[in-house]
């Protein structure tokens, strides 16, 4: 599978570097006075330094959350997810929407946790217990 490449805005590059890199744990490459390259996990995000456009600003109705509208994440083995909630609620994260288990018992059940960078960007970390669940009908 090739790895995905995603820009985004943040409103500081020292908040950014500080929650991709040392909370989340994704190592940095490239960089300049305007951007950083980050590893996450395998996919290529770079954030922008352009203040006026970081932050979420709309929700849209999801399994009886307000999902934030303009979102990225990573689809996260079981385990894997289960550490990162763990790391995220040990670090004091304040959630959107806490980790729990979405469409329970449906096609599609997930578990999800969203969370803002300190920009204002929402994140999801989401895992399922069959992969092949990803893209089921």
């Amino acid at each position: 599978m090739q790895p995905f490449h995603l820009a985004f805005p943040v409103t500081s590059l020292a908040k950014a570097r500080a929650f991709y890199g040392d909370l989340l744990g994704c190592p940095e490459g490239r960089s300049s006075e305007h951007w950083i390259d980050f590893n996450f996990y395998g996919h290529q995000i770079v954030a922008h330094l352009s203040p006026s456009e970081a932050g979420h600003h709309n929700t849209s109705a999801v399994d009886g959350d307000n999902v934030p509208v303009r979102h990225f994440g990573l689809v996260m083995e079981m385990d894997q997810w289960e550490a990162m909630a763990d790391r995220l609620k040990k670090a004091e994260i304040q959630f959107v929407i806490e980790p729990h288990i979405r469409f329970k018992g449906q096609v599609g059940e997930q578990a999800t946790m969203f969370f803002l960078d300190p920009c204002g960007n929402a994140v999801e970390f989401k895992a399922f217990a069959n992969p092949e669940s990803l893209f089921a009908k």
